[in-house]
């Protein structure tokens, strides 16, 4: 080899030892840059110049140096693929978590704040000091007032978890947006690797590291697979459809319910359209149901991998309508229909399944109350014809509680039971009541202004002008009994002080399952994170090992050259040349 082939070996070393120096400082510099993935240097040596092939042991070549075979990136695909899941799963019970912390704050049992149960205890102590003294004025005053605070209070905490369904609902649309942009940017980064990548000259090592925190973000959102293809494209399924394929990026769409505002979300390809009288393509809303990306009537499991998303949890606590005490009863001449409907769509949503509960809590509550009365005013009449004990000067029941429509005809989409036999409204654990009525729900309640106004208008003495001790009686079991239960799915009798505490039993118990469930999953994905980044992290100490390993390499390939040129001198000098 001559001196001047030398040469060249000399300045690939340099070339090489620079390149190599300056990816070690790539990697220092990007210690602490979330998402980026270290680059490993792999060197190899330049093809060899065959001289001759007549040897029978090895040809005569000539080492050309040292080329630069690649810069890659060291990812472990099983390690992201367990990180992407356990981190969706994470997320998911995260959200349930804060969804039944948020629900136990409202309720004012975690918060400091007013507790509903202490409205109901007032409500009940005064129930128990009218029992005392049915006339005195005072008392009278007292269960009125209770009862005003009662419902006020009560519709405080329904409206409180009805807004709590509105803000998960502006974060479902937050994150469809959000996921419907890393899909946009996936598709993007796939055409920016491609085009740096066909040639197999380079990786776009920075290109895949963006494009990895966004599968990474997207594995939070739900259940995410994806591939690569031979074209070094990302290929991406949520939930088990294309999301990003090709050239193609499958967008999720919403569909806003013009009754409660809710968000359903959908695949934009698996809906139909039509056009409309401006000749606008609009969805098909009928057609929606088909193209859900979710399917929320599975049960929520680890063995079905049902349990992982943001957005999936966010969907699962909202749900999809403000709960009223029908839907724990939905179809009454089916009681299997009505557990099946509870089970696969009211149980499952933290949020409906409390409003339901609590609603049912506040109807029969205010539907006995209203139906005591409403007995005693008919006993009345039975003893005195001409009596208008309970009634109004239009002969009407004095009811202390009333509907804020005013309207007590039947309808379907808000149930109330009534006595078949009196007509009048009745709790809904009354196996004798056989049809619906509108009414008694936490939106549609208000107090009696007249009783407000006048509570002495109760005055609770009969005709004859004893006290109607009978009917205080009556309201004073009518907290103790223990004539209802919880919901379908629970038989424990309880009554109307017990019916609430174990409603926050039930919240609590909850919550403290979830939070045990995504402790233990915080701890899976630390570990699986930590095992990723051994081997995607970038170690400081290892990386500067590196560059004085490179940079002797440098001043060897320096010094190399330093000597040819020396030979290279003398000769020239000596001999003349």
């Amino acid at each position: 080899m001559s001196l001047f082939s030398n040469l060249y070996l000399g300045t690939s070393g340099l070339r090489i030892s620079s390149n190599a120096l300056n990816t070690t400082a790539h990697n220092i510099t990007n210690v602490d840059t979330d998402g980026y993935t270290r680059q490993q240097v792999s060197l190899a040596t330049s093809v060899y110049q065959t001289i001759s092939k007549e040897h029978a042991i090895g040809y005569d070549q000539l080492g050309l140096g040292v080329t630069y075979a690649e810069t890659r990136q060291v990812r472990d695909y099983f390690l992201d693929v367990n990180m992407r899941r356990e981190s969706g799963r994470s997320e998911f019970y995260q959200t349930s978590v804060d969804a039944l912390n948020q629900v136990e704050d409202i309720l004012g049992e975690s918060s400091g704040g007013r507790s509903f149960s202490l409205s109901m205890d007032e409500l009940w102590i005064s129930v128990e000091e009218l029992l005392k003294d049915p006339c005195n004025e005072v008392n009278q005053n007292l269960l009125v007032t209770r009862s005003y605070e009662f419902i006020t209070q009560a519709n405080n905490v329904y409206n409180s978890l009805c807004d709590y369904q509105l803000n998960l609902n502006t974060t479902i649309r937050d994150d469809v947006n959000d996921i419907n942009a890393w899909a946009q940017r996936i598709y993007e980064l796939n055409i920016g690797i491609m085009k740096i990548e066909s040639a197999q000259l380079e990786h776009a090592n920075d290109l895949r590291d963006e494009r990895n925190d966004l599968l990474d973000k997207l594995g939070k959102m739900g259940n995410i697979s994806w591939k690569e293809d031979s074209d070094h494209c990302v290929n991406v399924q949520f939930e088990g459809v294309d999301l990003v394929r090709g050239d193609m990026v499958n967008k999720m769409e919403l569909y806003q319910d013009p009754q409660t505002g809710f968000y359903s979300v959908y695949w934009k390809q698996h809906a139909e359209y039509k056009l409309n009288s401006d000749g606008d393509k609009v969805v098909v809303p009928e057609s929606i149901p088909g193209a859900y990306v979710f399917d929320l009537s599975r049960p929520i499991s680890s063995e079905l991998n049902t349990d992982v998303g943001e957005l999936k949890a966010c969907l699962y606590a909202r749900g999809d309508h403000n709960a009223t005490f029908a839907d724990l009863n939905k179809f009454p001449g089916d009681p299997e229909a009505s557990l099946d409907y509870y089970d696969t769509t009211i149980s499952q949503s933290v949020l409906m399944n409390v409003e339901a509960e609590f609603d049912t809590l506040i109807h029969n509550v205010t539907s006995k109350v209203n139906s005591i009365l409403m007995d005693a005013a008919d006993r009345a009449t039975e003893r005195y014809p001409a009596s208008n004990y309970l009634r109004n000067e239009d002969g009407s029941y004095l009811q202390i509680f009333q509907t804020v429509t005013g309207d007590d005809r039947i309808y379907s989409n808000n149930p109330v039971y009534k006595d078949p036999e009196t007509g009048k409204p009745d709790s809904l654990n009354d196996p004798d009541l056989e049809e619906y009525w509108n009414g008694f729900t936490v939106s549609n309640i208000k107090i009696n202004m007249d009783l407000r106004q006048a509570p002495s208008l109760l005055g609770f003495r009969l005709e004859d002008g004893s006290e109607d001790n009978e009917t205080m009686r009556l309201l004073s079991e009518a907290f103790s009994k223990e004539d209802y239960t919880l919901n379908p799915r629970v038989s424990t009798p309880v009554n109307f002080q017990t019916y609430y505490n174990a409603m926050i039993s039930q919240v609590s118990t909850s919550g403290n399952i979830y939070t045990t469930i995504k402790d233990a999953q915080d701890q899976t994905v630390n570990s699986i994170e930590s095992a990723r980044q051994q081997v995607l992290g970038v170690n400081t100490d290892e990386e500067l090992t590196f560059m004085i390993q490179f940079q002797n390499a440098y001043n060897s390939a320096s010094r190399f050259i330093n000597v040819v040129d020396e030979l290279l001198e003398h000769l020239i000098q000596t001999l003349g040349m």
